[in-house]
């Protein structure tokens, strides 16, 4: 069978939903409660794995048990608790300024009220915050609030490229948009963990092991035999 290159694009993320589902399931997630920490965790996850993400958020919380005492920190203290996560002088001023912003703007280190607020007023309201980008937002709206919302990583960037499901030039922040319009109500949580998967266990971003893909029909990179990024 050859794959499937004329499909329409929101017909073609159904069955890429559907193969992933077959192969690795439907995730499920319990919503973090602490909006602050969400952040501050999905800052500290960038360019690192999950698990050093969470050690150093761990870390954190563990020298600065109260968002005030970060607030509050010198920026070595706190890169020296993060700095399992990686680029800790980096993150250490993200995080500190981030945290302090909230309490400036909600007069609380509490980011509650936003529960209230609609999506796109959630976006425009970190627009302006620096290191908060679409995809930190995203994965707060998403794993955090429980919204219909599809974050754009490093791994779902490269894979809906690789898919043909964006044009391959597409920014990050261009693939969040199109793919806003393709992925079926009530799937971003499913299409999200389930790329993701995909991305750091089979689709990667060099050796792609194309012959055990479960989205082989789907993809003409697969057909082609490139086993390379584009």
């Amino acid at each position: 069978m050859t794959p499937s290159n004329s499909v329409e694009p929101k017909k073609k993320v159904r069955k890429v939903v559907a193969a992933l589902e077959e192969r690795f399931g439907t995730p499920t997630v319990k919503p973090r409660r602490d909006l602050v920490g969400s952040f501050v965790l999905t800052t500290l996850s960038q360019h690192t794995s999950d698990t050093n993400a969470q050690r150093g958020f761990d870390a954190l919380k563990s020298r600065f048990p109260r968002w005030k005492e970060v607030a509050e920190a010198t920026p070595r203290s706190i890169a020296n608790a993060i700095r399992s996560a990686g680029l800790a002088d980096q993150k250490r001023g993200r995080i500190r300024d981030f945290v302090r912003w909230v309490k400036a703007t909600f007069g609380d280190y509490d980011l509650s009220p936003i529960r209230k607020m609609s999506n796109p007023e959630i976006m425009e309201l970190f627009r302006p915050v620096k290191g908060i980008g679409t995809k930190t937002v995203s994965v707060v709206l998403l794993f955090s609030l429980g919204r219909d919302v599809f974050p754009v990583d490093t791994h779902v960037h490269r894979l809906c490229r690789r898919l043909e499901l964006v044009p391959d030039r597409s920014t990050a922040e261009q693939t969040h948009d199109l793919m806003a319009q393709l992925v079926p109500k009530g799937k971003s949580l499913s299409l999200h963990v389930n790329l993701l998967q995909l991305g750091r266990t089979i689709c990667r971003a060099r050796g792609a092991r194309c012959p055990e893909c479960p989205l082989r029909r789907l993809c003409n990179h697969a057909a082609a035999g490139r086993l390379e990024p584009k």
